[in-house]
């Protein structure tokens, strides 16, 4: 499952990143393999999303979102 596939206010557990560039990206901003993550708000039309992690709120488009593996919990 991707993070593209997760429902409004579903948790998971980040499995891994496909795309250097994205995982690079969101690497700076505290998510990695193993962090638990929430989705957050979804634009009406899909997107972008956010999600919360460590606490932070970070905004994503869907396109890098397929390349986030996840594991929902």
């Amino acid at each position: 499952m991707n993070l593209a596939q997760l429902h409004l206010g579903q948790e998971a557990i980040i499995q891994r990143i496909d795309n250097q560039e994205v995982y690079l990206k969101l690497l700076d901003l505290g998510c990695f393999p193993g962090e638990k993550i929430k989705m957050a708000f979804i634009a009406p039309l899909g997107d972008p999303m956010a999600i919360q992690v460590a606490g932070s709120t970070i905004s994503i488009r869907k396109v890098d979102a397929e390349t986030v593996l996840i594991k929902r919990i």
